[in-house]
């Protein structure tokens, strides 16, 4: 996991530093967008203990984030975008791993003060929230209901097809359990910062 977060960063930087040089708006409205990055954040959700003594957190707002979709620019000074991702934290090892695994649906809106920058924000919808593991982790199990939040970013152009984006996502899942009849909701925060390398064609 750690090996996969430093090629996405590498990516990232490689692909802002390969294309710097052109500064122009696109011409087409409608593009395709995919992009790539790394979160951190929310509640401990699990602890994976290692044989020589480390150990490693699953998080609730982790790790590795992956998008595609559809950006759209209505004129010089905003655009909306829609997206669909994979969301997954994992605490792995040769004899099993801890999965958190979820699939985020984002609709943002942006204001662009300049060709080269946009800040904006909008709503995101994650479905199918999962926690489980095998191996070393084949005990651990727990599904969260659908949920809502918020997203709020900033993003830097290198270039019309290069952009680098700064987001804070606000969100809680929710689980329900029994005990002797009776049904609990516990609650678990999963607010995160990420970074990501977007490309756009």
């Amino acid at each position: 996991m750690k090996k996969l977060a430093f090629v996405i960063a590498v990516a990232i930087a490689s692909l802002g530093s390969a294309q710097a040089q052109t500064q122009a708006p696109a011409a087409n409205p409608l593009r395709f967008v995919v992009g790539a990055g790394l979160t951190a954040g929310g509640d401990k959700l699990a602890t994976a203990e290692y044989a020589n003594g480390g150990s490693i957190d699953v998080r609730a707002g982790g790790m590795i984030a992956f998008l595609a979709g559809v950006d759209y620019r209505v004129n010089q000074q905003f655009s909306f975008q829609g997206t669909v991702g994979f969301h997954v934290d994992q605490a792995s090892a040769k004899n099993g791993d801890v999965t958190f695994k979820r699939f985020p649906i984002e609709v943002l809106g942006y204001f662009h003060p300049s060709d080269k920058m946009r800040i904006g924000g909008g709503v995101r919808y994650v479905s199918s929230p999962k926690l489980n593991g095998d191996g070393f982790g084949a005990g651990v199990y727990q599904e969260f209901d659908n949920t809502v939040g918020a997203v709020l970013e900033g993003e830097y152009f290198f270039s019309p097809n290069v952009g680098l984006k700064l987001r804070y996502v606000k969100e809680e899942y929710e689980s329900n359990y029994a005990i002797r009849g009776r049904t609990y909701t516990e609650k678990t925060k999963g607010d995160h910062v990420g970074i990501f390398g977007n490309f756009y064609f």
